[in-house]
């Protein structure tokens, strides 16, 4: 089985035993982190936007370890400035590569690379296919009706649905986001790494699992399931 670990905000490895995967990797300034970016060492990586707390260590980690990054073309065009191995792609593009199938799929939300003048890009999320899996990673967003679409068209696994409110959907909205996407696990994401986005995340499972079909596991910063 893969195993999902999470790093705290956004930030999550995907190991599917045969390759590591990186997905956001906002390690250093996480106060949620307990490791630190230099420990960590990946196949590739998986960038929804530019913002600081979701490109985090993407640039010193892909550089050491030549991780290959997927990212929207205008964020890739900057992270081609950096000298960091990537791949091109943009909403509703699919790609197989070795460590996995990604297609990307829309994120409402910003996306100018925090600190970096002039250079903006389009966010977005991922759906990463591995070994007959999908995992659903949509980065910043909104709910949106697209996730109706999304679950329609493709049977999801696992989803890290953000639930921390004030820049993305709250726990309300990432409960009607479950029942469009019907997902059979839900992990809950950015919340809790700072008090703007404070939230109860046994609440959200209660809500989903008493509303839904589908399960929740609330994953600890630092901790691992099974996938």
């Amino acid at each position: 089985m893969a195993r999902l670990t999470y790093y705290g905000h956004a930030a999550f490895m995907v190991d599917t035993g045969k390759h590591r995967v990186l997905i956001d990797p906002f390690i250093s300034g996480n106060p949620q982190a307990k490791v630190s970016a230099d420990e960590l060492s990946c196949d590739a990586i998986l960038l929804t936007h530019g913002h600081g707390d979701h490109i985090g260590d993407t640039i010193p980690i892909a550089r050491r370890c030549g991780a290959l990054v997927v990212a929207t073309y205008e964020l890739a065009g900057y992270l081609d400035t950096q000298d960091v191995k990537n791949h091109p792609m943009h909403i509703g593009g699919y790609r197989e590569f070795d460590f996995g199938a990604v297609k990307l799929i829309p994120a409402f939300h910003g996306g100018a690379v925090e600190g970096v003048e002039g250079v903006c890009c389009t966010p977005c999320g991922f759906l990463f296919t591995f070994d007959g899996k999908t995992l659903m990673h949509p980065g910043d967003t909104s709910l949106t009706i697209e996730f109706d679409l999304i679950g329609r068209m493709h049977e999801i696994d696992v989803a890290l649905l953000p639930i921390g409110d004030n820049f993305t959907m709250g726990p309300e909205d990432a409960l009607e986001a479950v029942r469009m996407l019907k997902p059979k696990l839900v992990v809950p994401m950015h919340f809790n790494t700072w008090e703007l986005i404070a939230q109860d995340p046994e609440a959200f499972k209660k809500s989903v699992e008493s509303g839904t079909t589908s399960k929740v596991a609330v994953v600890q910063p630092g901790e691992s399931i099974e996938i």
